[in-house]
């Protein structure tokens, strides 16, 4: 009997060293009460006391203030005592008064006929974790709301299927759905039918996984069935392992550089379509300015030789059709050289008053078959350094246009000089232009009138108005009050900047 006593006590003094040698955990006994009865080595290093200063002491002295108030050291010894075990982690306090996160197990123990005995305790320093925890989800908080504040990325995640399971600001901004409308939805409510009947959710999903990263620019739909043009960036997200837990998806509404983009290139092809256009233009006039020419001169020579009055009067018709065909090519070469720079000016020192007059002079007879009485009214004297052929086309252009427009009613030209500009105005007494028309009078391929029959491109005032700027001067038209229309032209006296 001694000597299974002695075992006894030798098994004791084994445990009593193995608990004394632990550091990372305080194991000690409490008595019935709750106060302290044994302390470890771990005890004294997590707790700070002595084995002297505590035992006998009573754990709620471990406890803070507010666990305290609560009876939490009571509360626990009697669960411990109900259940035969309780497990809490919690604040504790050391002997310093610093807190410290512990891990507590509080265990009833009980002699051989069920009687309590008191309490082991085991206790586990759990601060380290604890504030790593506690910055991890601090930083999972700061994350989610800086995700959900961003209003320009549609920023969500996707479980392995597909299917939304967050949902930021950015995302109901762009898509349209509040968060309760669409967590637990697949992404191909997005995509508009062409690309659902592709399959193209699951095979950017799959190229996801596959590679880690895809990104697509397309078209999706948003709530209301409307549709955005998309940059979306679908990611792979797996755990430590390399297990593929879900996809983050960020989409970013680019509709507005996509209709910049389309309307650029709808512009770059129309400015082809326009230089194309001048090109033809170009060549076509000077192919064809040769040789109308040489029929114009040809039938002025028949027309001079012809006997048969019926053969000298169509000669008369022919050679009026192919002098205005002439002038026609002629214009058209204007507009090519204008479109493409080419246009020169030759300026040399004239007299203005002069040029009007003799313009004046050649177009008597079509004033007449106008039926247009025209006045002049000259400040004698009006010189500057200006293109004359160039000037005496924008005379002639303009005299043509009122005798088109005004036959019938009289045509007055007015010239006066002010300070170092020329204005050369030319009055008539028509029905005026339409309002609608003004603005774009001047325009290639503009008539002033919707209803004008008589011919000719529209090109008269879009060439006048180029010589005019040519020369670093402004052309005008307005609707007089009393009836009829004014043109208007400003030209400094010394030469403007010349196109070309």
């Amino acid at each position: 009997m001694h000597h299974v006593e002695l075992r006894a006590v030798e098994a004791e003094e084994q445990l009593q060293l193995l608990v004394d040698s632990v550091k990372d955990y305080a194991i000690f006994m409490l008595d019935t009460q709750g106060r302290v009865q044994t302390w470890n080595t771990g005890a004294e290093r997590i707790k700070g006391y002595r084995a002297d200063e505590i035992i006998g002491q009573h754990i709620s002295r471990f406890y803070p203030p507010e666990a305290r108030d609560a009876d939490m050291p009571a509360r626990l010894l009697a669960e411990a005592e109900r259940a035969g075990r309780v497990e809490e982690e919690n604040w504790r306090v050391r002997k310093d008064g610093t807190r410290f996160w512990a891990d507590v197990v509080i265990s009833a123990v009980r002699d051989a006929q069920g009687v309590l005995r008191g309490f082991s305790k085991v206790t586990r320093d759990l601060t380290e974790r604890k504030l790593a925890e506690d910055e991890l989800r601090a930083s999972e908080e700061r994350s989610r709301l800086l995700v959900d504040s961003v209003k320009d990325y549609a920023i969500f995640m996707l479980d392995t299927q597909g299917r939304v399971q967050t949902w930021n600001t950015g995302a109901e901004r762009i898509k349209g759905y509040r968060a309760d409308e669409i967590i637990g939805q697949h992404i191909s409510r997005f995509y508009p039918p062409e690309a659902r009947d592709a399959d193209m959710p699951a095979r950017l999903l799959a190229e996801a996984e596959r590679a880690g990263r895809v990104e697509e620019e397309n078209w999706r739909v948003r709530k209301d069935g409307t549709r955005f043009w998309a940059d979306v960036v679908i990611s792979a997200v797996r755990d430590a392992q390399g297990v593929l837990r879900g996809f983050s998806k960020v989409t970013r509404d680019l509709t507005e550089r996509k209709l910049a983009e389309e309307e650029m290139r709808r512009l770059a092809q129309a400015q082809e379509a326009v230089r194309l256009r001048d090109e033809f233009l170009s060549i076509a006039s000077h192919e064809l300015k040769t040789p109308i020419t040489a029929l114009h001169l040809h039938l002025q020579s028949m027309r001079g030789r012809a006997l048969d009055p019926k053969v000298a009067s169509s000669l008369e018709r022919a050679t009026r059709s192919s002098a205005r065909l002439s002038t026609l090519v002629e214009t058209l070469m204007d507009v090519a050289r204008l479109s493409t720079g080419r246009l020169e000016l030759k300026p040399e020192p004239m007299d203005m008053a002069k040029m009007v007059s003799e313009v004046l002079e050649r177009h008597q007879a079509s004033a007449m078959n106008a039926g247009c009485e025209v006045s002049a009214r000259l400040e004698p004297g009006v010189t500057g350094t200006w293109d004359p052929l160039r000037v005496e086309q924008v005379i002639t252009n303009l005299l043509s246009n009122a005798f088109k427009y005004a036959a019938g009613t009289p045509v007055q030209i007015l010239l006066a000089s002010e300070g170092s500009d020329v204005v050369l105005e030319f009055i008539d007494g028509g029905p005026g232009i339409p309002p609608e028309a003004l603005a774009r009078i001047f325009d290639r391929f503009e008539r002033a009138s919707s209803s004008d029959h008589s011919g000719g491109l529209g090109l008269g005032l879009f060439v006048t108005r180029e010589i005019v700027v040519a020369h670093g001067g402004s052309i005008n038209a307005r609707n007089r009050p009393g009836g009829g229309a004014a043109f208007t032209i400003r030209l400094p006296r010394e030469r403007g900047p010349a196109l070309g």
